[in-house]
């Protein structure tokens, strides 16, 4: 068994070798035009992803965004592709840091716009039971217009209220809300990740074993 294991890691090895030994030829055989046409390709690209950076800023992305009444939220989320809101209290401790997470998350990723909207101020968003804002805070993922996810409480965050910026990023790129390098099957803090419930309430502040956070 274990021969036939060394051999098939032989047969691996030895394919990946002759693939990068072809690359190392294509590279090798580049003329002066060659050379050229990719230089101006990589041009356009930069170019081009310096017109979209420029666009995002002009939608608001960079910032992390209060809006004022619900009504903005659909606007927002038909201008741009990827939205992370957070709908919260004043008053509520959690929600603030949700608030200290997302203000350096909005800096990072320009390809997301980062907003927040206060629950009193969306009765139909969360009375008429359009989103599933029923705890606070809650955040909700759009993706092309369409809510993938929710991030409910610090649940899925070790359910402490130390989780790192990093943790946070991670649990929203799995709704591909943002543009992810990281390893999406684990978080980067595992340790945090194992933490027992903590304590919870309902969206109006009172304490409830069934819900998911304050």
């Amino acid at each position: 068994m274990d021969h036939l294991i060394q051999q098939k890691v032989v047969e691996i090895a030895s394919e990946v070798e002759k693939q990068l030994d072809s690359e190392i030829e294509k590279l090798d055989n580049l003329n002066i035009d060659d050379i050229e046409k990719l230089r101006e390709q990589r041009l356009k690209e930069m170019k081009k992803m310096q017109q979209q950076k420029r666009t995002w800023l002009s939608q608001g992305h960079g910032e992390y965004t209060e809006l004022s009444e619900e009504k903005e939220f659909f606007d927002v989320c038909k201008k741009s592709d990827k939205v992370v809101c957070h709908f919260y209290k004043n008053g509520t401790e959690r929600c603030k840091i949700f608030d200290m997470h997302l203000k350096l998350l909005c800096k990072k990723h320009l390809e997301t716009r980062f907003i927040k909207l206060d629950v009193e101020k969306c009765p139909f968003l969360t009375g008429m039971g359009r989103l599933k804002i029923k705890l606070i805070p809650t955040i909700a993922l759009v993706v092309n217009s369409k809510t993938k996810d929710y991030i409910i409480g610090f649940t899925d965050l070790g359910n402490c209220d130390d989780f790192s910026t990093e943790v946070l990023e991670w649990r929203i790129a799995q709704a591909a809300a943002i543009n992810y390098s990281g390893d999406l099957m684990h978080p980067p803090d595992k340790t945090k990740m194992q933490k027992q419930p903590a304590t919870k309430k309902t969206i109006r502040g009172r304490n409830s074993d069934d819900s998911d956070s304050d």
